[in-house]
């Protein structure tokens, strides 16, 4: 069945980069001059999926507003001979379909995908995190949805961290198939000693769900953080039927982190048609000076 539905985790409080998050969701939180969720958005939309589900909570409002119409900042546009930027703020409303839902307690990330159930019902689906933009020429979904197509399991992405730092994420036990495709079969949410670290390999991001899923994670106990753990849930889908985790390609930024923030900004900035060449000129200066 081919994967045409995400769902995006936005029901996080942002502590990692307080203060700016006490009135602005950190998805709203802006790479040059857009905010990270429409770079996620964009991504989802280029690798074929045409309905999207964001998951929020009280305070996110904004998020609906922005890929919603605007129709007094259009027709201000319209009068004032500003066509080209009119059809950049209308093309966001026309990216997907959008949906929303809040998840009423912030219970972790395997209860705000719960939320999803209804919107999903029996398909096969992407989650994009939340705090994660990927940016790369291949989009990360699809290259997650492709091996779905191919192999018929869940799939997440993966990529190798640093050993001193994979107790703040997950650890999983892989098989190496081809190229960058590997086979799954066990996972550890954020493990506390070195004999529950499966390999340097961890889920960043990106995953593809078979429905399944939601009647693990009915039955899925708090884990790490009192909270009902996504990984948890999966874990048992790769200790049963096996999932495929691919070594995507593409940069990922941490968006819940203020230096993840301030090199998307950068190296985003470099990359921009219209302000990259001023911007490299004045980072040189800067850098003389240092």
């Amino acid at each position: 069945m081919k994967v045409t539905k995400a769902v995006i985790p936005a029901a996080g409080l942002g502590t990692r980069v307080l203060p700016a998050t006490k009135s602005m969701p950190k998805e709203m939180l802006t790479i040059v001059d857009k905010p990270a969720i429409q770079y996620i958005v964009e991504e989802a939309v280029n690798s074929g999926i045409t309905d999207i589900l964001i998951i929020t909570n009280r305070g996110k409002g904004i998020i609906e507003d922005h890929f919603d119409r605007s129709p007094e900042l259009e027709q201000r546009l319209l009068e004032t001979g500003k066509k080209d930027v009119y059809e950049q703020v209308v093309s966001i409303s026309r990216l997907a379909n959008f949906y929303f839902i809040r998840q009423k307690e912030t219970r972790g990330l395997g209860h705000a995908v719960s939320c999803a159930r209804s919107f999903v019902g029996n398909e096969p689906f992407a989650v994009l995190y939340g705090d994660d933009v990927i940016i790369g020429e291949d989009p990360a979904c699809g290259q997650l949805i492709r091996a779905y197509e191919r192999f018929g399991k869940a799939v997440v992405g993966i990529k190798s961290v640093p050993e001193d730092a994979i107790s703040k994420y997950s650890s999983l036990k892989v098989e190496h198939l081809e190229d960058n495709i590997y086979k799954c079969t066990d996972m550890v949410e954020k493990p506390k000693t070195k004999e529950e670290v499966l390999s340097t390999y961890s889920i960043l991001g990106r995953c593809v769900l078979t429905p399944d899923i939601f009647d693990i994670l009915d039955k899925t106990p708090p884990g790490a953080g009192g909270e009902i753990q996504l990984t948890d849930a999966m874990r048992t889908l790769a200790q049963t039927v096996n999932m495929t985790g691919v070594d995507f390609t593409g940069k990922r930024y941490d968006m819940g982190d203020k230096l993840g923030i301030l090199q998307a900004t950068v190296e985003v900035a470099l990359k921009n048609p219209t302000l990259g060449e001023a911007f490299e000129t004045y980072l040189k200066e800067i850098v003389s000076e240092l």
